[in-house]
Formats: structure tokens, sequence, C-alpha cells
């Protein structure tokens, strides 16, 4: 072992880590197929309680990522062009009896930026 340890160079050229094929696209946003939310609240929204909800809800074939953003903001990541455009056309969606407020996010767009503080639907 030890001299085949010692065949080893650091100047021996290496290869590409991880080839790219040719005709990739490139990758889509961060925030393809993405919601961001907020409730209109000024209660505490319980995080795990309305994922499994929301969730629950939508049951989306491919499922959905929830992720708190903070500040009573929430992003929601669909995987399936369908999904997410069930979800726009279901509006309004609730929790708790508090209404969620959402925006589709374009590229390059901040999720924090997105003033959520009304809706235009009407029930």
């Amino acid at each position: 072992m030890e001299r085949g340890i010692a065949d080893l160079s650091i100047e021996d050229g290496e290869e590409e880590a991880f080839p790219v094929p040719d005709g990739v696209e490139p990758q889509n946003s961060v925030y393809n197929l993405c919601l961001v939310g907020r409730f209109l609240t000024s209660s505490v929204v319980h995080f795990p309680a309305m994922r499994n909800m929301m969730a629950n809800l939508w049951h989306p074939l491919e499922g959905v990522q929830i992720s708190n953003l903070g500040e009573k903001y929430f992003l929601f990541k669909f995987f399936n062009e369908l999904n997410i455009s069930q979800v726009i056309t279901g509006v309004p969606w609730t929790f708790n009896n508090h209404i969620l407020i959402m925006h589709i996010l374009q590229d390059n767009e901040d999720p924090m930026s997105i003033s959520l503080v009304y809706s235009d639907f009407w029930v």
C-alpha cells in the first residue's frame, strides 16, 4: 500500500468533475414555480400546523415545499405547473380564518420586498 501512495502526484492532470453535456438548457430561476404568501393577521401563525394543512388541502401531485421566510412571509415551491395553477385559481385560501395573500414570484424578485397587504379576491 505504501508503494501505491508513493506513486501519487499532485501534478497529475485532473478530469472535469461533472461534465456538462452539449445542448443542456440553463437552470431556471431559483423562484421558478414559487409563490410568496402572507396571512392577514396580527397573531402568530403556527408554521408546522399551517404547512401540514396547506399541503393536505392542495395535495399537489409532485409535492410542495413550504418555507418560513420570517416576518410572517412564507415561500411555497411547487414542482409542477399544473399544481401551482390549481392553487392560484382556487383562491382565496385561509388558515385559522386568516386569508392568505399570495404573489407569483418572477425571476430575480426578492420575496421579502413584495408588499402583501391586501387581496383582490372577494369572498
